[in-house]
């Protein structure tokens, strides 16, 4: 049985790169005052805001450790993330490792001679029992690299040592050491370092007054912001995408030639925006399993579509709000979004709170019946958050809306309480403001996989949707499909579609349709009729079949979001204040 070392324990770590070519983090963590026979030390197993299990101890390598004498102590390894050190009595013990790091994304450490990104959870390991333990960090750059940006606190009189006051907030603070181009900014009353790896064509100057625009905005949701000092790191890649948050940095992706389509440049604006608004919502108003972490485990909840869905719904409503989007153009991205949802089988299939629990084991792992049988509670969620918010802004005549929810759970689970929220709590707060039962939306689109009904939602607003499908009458396969060495192969159907009902499989390679070689899978159904049989010729497993199906309609639809010529005063008053217009 391993007793938890004392609470007076003292812990370094001294980052170096002897190989930076190969991809390697030299790390030296001392832990000091040891007043036990053993020591365990863990690394996590996955990432906050990133739900799946990632293994970061698969990258480690020569683990050993050794008293202050430099004596080899006997280490253990006893499950896949820790390792057991006999300490012989000493009261000081040091362990070396090295960490393989050449995954390039937002939640996982890289190296390269061009620069190192640390994604602290797959670097920095911890002394069971005392995550609450601070930490401090020095690094040693290789000669060519210049800068070091992190939201972690310098050591004052020491170069290139950080301080951390506990391992959450190691934990959540991501290190980028290299030649990055940095330029700073002040918004609401904080100070906002933007470290830009890669190089690309951003303009800087227009870069501040944009993001300055989204930061006060957003800030202006909760009339404060937590931070006195907020880092951007932006890698700029060929092509690039994604965020991950952290608590007072987060993590971008972009393609570093972007920056002057204004499309690629609206959509890194949205990015910006929606990682900066988990400044509140993820990292201080959180679901109640997601703090204090349990690093070795998943962390269970069914609230994602509340962290992150919310959060999606946000990103283009602050562009919206901004005046990035016109109105014309958010009625068309909402649109869009609205389609992604209503096009995916799995989303009569997965409700959102499950799709929120099951991130582990499924959204991070997509195969090819996904669509079929999931929904992201980003875009379900994200939905979700509009229909919320349009049912208060109606039920309180325009006095209140999402706004305010979001204002109430931060000053009463994080200011007041200083916890996470319940499912049920959260339900209370939004049905408070709203000064409604909200039962409907819970139990049908939360809970359950009842289509929205989105024309009530929207006539609030004086918007109405419409089908530019509706009276088409395609026929439709319901496959997808790839050319691999000349062979046309299924990669995917869609349930409930004729390939689903009828019985062609993924995998099949089509030969033939009605004795005819099949050269444009779509070219040549687009030339039947709805409720003709056609018969393929397909190889499945190296054995010939011949398989009859029937083609159906096309259920596809494309929603195009309107005014509605009908709209009363109310409804259009509404809008504006729904929208800032």
């Amino acid at each position: 049985m391993i007793i938890e070392t004392q609470a007076q324990t003292k812990i370094t770590f001294d980052i170096s790169f002897t190989e930076p070519q190969a991809h390697y983090v030299d790390v030296k963590m001392e832990v000091s005052a040891v007043n036990n026979e053993y020591l365990e030390i863990k690394m996590p197993v996955w990432t906050p805001g990133s739900y799946l299990i990632r293994e970061f101890a698969r990258n480690v390598e020569g683990f050993t450790a050794s008293d202050e004498n430099g004596i080899i102590l006997s280490s253990t390894k006893t499950t896949k993330n820790t390792w057991k050190i006999h300490t012989s009595k000493s009261k000081k013990v040091k362990i070396n490792y090295r960490v393989y790091a050449f995954e390039i994304s937002v939640r996982t450490s890289f190296v390269d001679m061009s620069h190192a990104f640390l994604s602290p959870t797959s670097i920095f390991m911890y002394v069971t029992g005392q995550l609450k333990q601070p930490a401090t960090i020095t690094i040693h750059p290789i000669a060519a690299w210049t800068q070091i940006s992190t939201g972690l606190e310098t050591l004052q009189g020491k170069v290139n040592t950080f301080y951390a006051p506990n391992f959450d907030i190691l934990f959540d603070s991501p290190i980028e050491i290299g030649t990055q181009d940095i330029f700073e900014f002040a918004a609401a009353g904080v100070k906002h370092e933007v470290a830009m790896y890669g190089g690309g064509n951003y303009d800087k100057e227009r870069l501040k007054r944009d993001m300055t625009k989204i930061v006060e905005e957003e800030t202006a949701v909760f009339d404060v912001n937590p931070n006195k000092r907020y880092v951007f790191i932006v890698h700029n890649y060929n092509t690039a995408g994604g965020g991950l948050e952290h608590l007072n940095s987060t993590v971008l992706g972009m393609s570093r030639n972007n920056y002057t389509d204004e499309i690629g440049y609206t959509n890194f604006l949205s990015l910006v925006a929606h990682e900066y608004f988990h400044l509140w919502n993820v990292k201080r108003i959180r679901p109640f399993a997601l703090g204090p972490f349990d690093y070795d485990n998943e962390n269970y909840t069914t609230n994602l579509w509340i962290a992150e869905g919310f959060t999606a719904y946000y990103d283009n409503l602050m562009i919206r709000r901004t005046g990035f989007y016109s109105f014309e153009k958010y009625l068309e991205v909402l649109s869009a979004d609205i389609n992604v949802i209503e096009n995916q089988p799995g989303n009569r299939v997965q409700p959102v709170s499950e799709a929120s629990f099951d991130a582990w084991i499924k959204a991070y792992r997509p195969n090819e019946n996904s669509r079929n049988s999931t929904i992201s509670y980003y875009d379900k969620g994200s939905m979700i958050a509009l229909v919320l918010d349009l049912e208060i802004l109606n039920a309180t005549q325009g006095k209140k809306g999402l706004d305010d929810v979001m204002k109430a759970l931060y000053n009463e689970y994080y200011i007041k309480k200083n916890r996470g929220y319940t499912d049920a709590e959260f339900k209370l707060i939004a049905e408070q403001v709203a000064g409604t039962p909200l039962d409907t939306i819970y139990n049908d689109y939360v809970n359950d996989t009842k289509q929205i009904n989105f024309a009530k939602y929207f006539n609030y607003v004086g918007l109405q949707l419409v089908d530019d499908l509706a009276t088409k009458t395609t026929p439709y396969l319901g496959t997808t499909s790839v050319v691999k060495d000349g062979k046309m192969i299924i990669t995917a159907i869609a349930r409930g579609s004729a390939a689903w009902t009828d019985g062609l499989n993924v995998n099949d390679e089509i030969i033939g349709i009605d004795e005819n070689r099949v050269n444009d899978l779509d070219k040549m159904i687009a030339t039947k009729k709805v409720g003709q049989k056609i018969t393929f010729l397909i190889n499945r497993d190296g054995l010939l079949k011949n398989i009859d199906v029937t083609l159906i309609r096309n259920p596809t639809v494309k929603f195009r979001l309107v005014p509605s010529e009908s709209a009363n005063e109310t409804a259009i008053a509404l809008r504006k204040k729904w929208l800032k217009l």
